[in-house]
């Protein structure tokens, strides 16, 4: 376990010493990882340091909201609307990896935007060690490590928490004071829910994983999931009334685990399972049927693409 009281000021003493007098921008998700890696280096360099926010439109229900809230004291936080552009860029697109691809490229292409506008030479990343070693291997990218473009417009790429695991970052975020919505919060893949819909990624489908994953975040909050999430499969018959329907077919995955690297399926119980598929079957209109993921990693990854 990382010793936060010497890792906070050597992480903050190096992004000084990688910046100079050097601008910067943070990349800001909302998730912890983004979160620390902003917190730490907002500390270490303050004005030099712009925050940004992309909403892609594959971002968790409420998230935007969240981010304005937590990170005002951050008078530089810089929030843009990139929906359209996302959307545009995955149409058609299929392939998981190539899903990322497109994603990290449009992420660079946004903070470059930025960058130009504030003058800032370097992007600082909360890249994590589980990320570096996926991507260093044969499992996925991550938009933000091997799914980033053969061109980036910076001078260099700041990481301070490259050598953490998610529980450590979660030590470091809790020593910082981060808000527990932040430093408590699940997982959230940084390419969005485009990596919880299998196929092409329509805003259709977006809205279907984004409303059932909030379901299940609710309804599964006392069983302390490492993550819990929904994912759109595909389409399947179903009956609603008297009409035959042909809607989404939603997966719901909890696991438990201390760094992501290996991960347990939870044990749910019946009665929650069917309040579950209840609520998703009753609240979103075109989703026809739920099922539960009960596939370890290994041999599954804990997201779907």
């Amino acid at each position: 376990m990382v010793d936060v009281d010497s890792f906070i000021p050597e992480a903050k003493a190096e992004i000084a010493e990688q910046l100079g007098d050097s601008k910067a921008i943070i990349a800001l998700s909302g998730g912890v990882d983004s979160s620390t890696a902003a917190a730490l280096a907002y500390e270490a360099v303050g004005d030099q340091l712009t925050p940004v926010y992309v909403d892609t439109g594959l971002m968790r229900k409420g998230e935007t909201e969240e981010i304005r809230e937590v990170f005002d004291y951050m008078e530089s936080l810089r929030i843009v609307e990139a929906q359209d552009r996302f959307f545009e860029g995955l149409a058609g697109v299929t392939d998981p990896e190539e899903k990322r691809h497109v994603i990290g490229e449009q992420f660079i292409r946004e903070f470059e935007t930025i960058a130009r506008e504030v003058d800032a030479d370097y992007l600082v990343q909360g890249t994590i060690y589980p990320d570096r070693i996926e991507s260093e291997g044969t499992i996925k990218s991550h938009h933000n490590v091997g799914g980033l473009p053969e061109r980036v417009d910076f001078e260099g790429i700041v990481e301070p928490m490259r050598d953490l695991y998610k529980d450590e970052v979660r030590e470091v975020a809790r020593e910082l004071g981060l808000e527990e919505i932040i430093s408590e919060r699940m997982p959230f893949p940084g390419p969005g829910l485009a990596v919880r819909v299998i196929g092409e990624v329509t805003p259709e489908k977006v809205h279907v994983a984004r409303e059932a994953t909030a379901i299940v975040e609710d309804e599964l909050e006392d069983y302390d999931p490492w993550q819990a999430f929904a994912a759109v499969l595909g389409r399947a018959t179903g009956v609603k009334g008297d009409n035959r329907v042909h809607g989404h077919v939603v997966a719901v995955r909890s696991v438990e685990s201390r760094d992501g690297m290996t991960a347990r399926a939870q044990e749910v119980d019946w009665d929650t399972l069917q309040r579950l598929q209840s609520r998703i079957t009753g609240q979103i209109e075109n989703c026809s049927r739920v099922v539960y993921d009960v596939t370890h990693k290994p041999p599954a990854t804990i997201e779907y693409e």
